[in-house]
């Protein structure tokens, strides 16, 4: 069952150049209790795709077409007070950078209740049963609670500050969650401890969660769905095994063995050439196909379409939809 189905979508940003299109005519499902995995490089429009489910464009991006189904309604006809209580107790976001998210001047409490009181109506003599809720949603995340709330950002390390984000976004028991790149800047340790615990979260509360990140290898441990984003579209969506095993689309298959793997398997990993192209300045046909060693003539003029080539697997590319799928990397 899917509880998020956006339509083709298509969002623009203006720039002094000209125009580009981030996101460009994306259908995209995401199924309801797993965790779907959103995967790209750095400007694919992993972000502004994710930001376009709760019906935010920031700057100067405009939607030009699409619509999104949360739950059967369009998120795109609510009204502002609609969307203000659809944020949050819908939809929560842990942001990459913790320390910019939290208020230096709040103490961890302060945030909570702050927040709940935006959100929610607080009752007289609620303030011993909100904090018996906080004290639940720290220890869920692995933190002291009594030494937690008293403190202020700067007075926890980069990892508890993540974790308090974590906690923060369960406050008013969300359906859906979008982990944007939720362990950058922390060191290797911490980000598997990071995600072990969003894993734990996740399998006990059943909670539909969007994971957006470029790291592939993450992936594995995780996700239970993946979409791979390059330039704007998504070129590969299925399940995390068999991406992994037979990924069809060739920049997903360079992607997986360009990856680092704590490892030794003795295999050689292989950058992929190139950078992606400027979304302001798209080549013909397929994005992918000057930095694809497998592109051919119809690749350099014809954009492929997301089409299902196996069971709930899809694929963007001119060798799949002609059965010649005979490459090695």
């Amino acid at each position: 069952m899917n509880l998020i189905e956006i339509k083709d979508m298509t969002v623009q940003f203006t720039k002094p150049r000209g125009s580009l299109l981030a996101v460009n005519h994306v259908n995209f499902e995401i199924r309801q209790g797993q965790l779907t995995a959103l995967v790209g490089e750095s400007g694919s429009g992993k972000s502004t795709l994710a930001f376009s489910t709760m019906g935010i464009f920031s700057g100067n991006g405009k939607r030009l077409s699409g619509e999104v189904l949360f739950e059967s309604k369009d998120v795109m006809q609510l009204t502002e007070e609609e969307l203000l209580k659809f944020r949050w107790q819908k939809v929560a976001m842990i942001f990459q950078s913790a320390q910019n998210a939290l208020n230096p001047l709040m103490t961890v409490k302060q945030h909570f209740l702050e927040t709940y009181e935006v959100h929610k109506k607080r009752e007289k003599g609620d303030e011993a049963k909100l904090i018996a809720l906080f004290t639940k949603l720290l220890e869920d995340v692995r933190l002291e609670p009594e030494r937690v709330l008293k403190a202020y950002p700067h007075e926890l390390s980069g990892g508890m500050r993540q974790r308090v984000m974590i906690a923060f976004s369960m406050l008013l028991e969300p359906t859906f969650i979008i982990l944007d790149e939720p362990t950058t800047a922390l060191d290797v340790i911490t980000q598997d401890y990071i995600f072990s615990i969003m894993d734990d979260i996740h399998k006990k509360s059943g909670v539909t969660m969007l994971l957006l990140t470029h790291d592939i290898g993450v992936v594995a441990k995780v996700a239970d769905r993946v979409a791979v984003m390059y330039a704007g579209r998504i070129v590969e969506v299925g399940d995390v095994m068999e991406i992994f095993q037979n990924s069809l689309h060739p920049y997903t298959h360079m992607l997986i063995h360009s990856a680092p793997s704590l490892l030794d398997t003795g295999e050689i990993k292989k950058p992929i050439e190139g950078s992606p192209p400027e979304l302001i300045n798209l080549p013909p046909g397929c994005a992918f196909h000057p930095r694809c060693p497998f592109a051919t003539d119809i690749c350099k003029q014809e954009v492929p379409a997301l089409t299902e080539i196996s069971n709930d697997h899809l694929s963007a590319c001119h060798l799949n939809s002609q059965n010649e799928r005979g490459w090695t990397y």
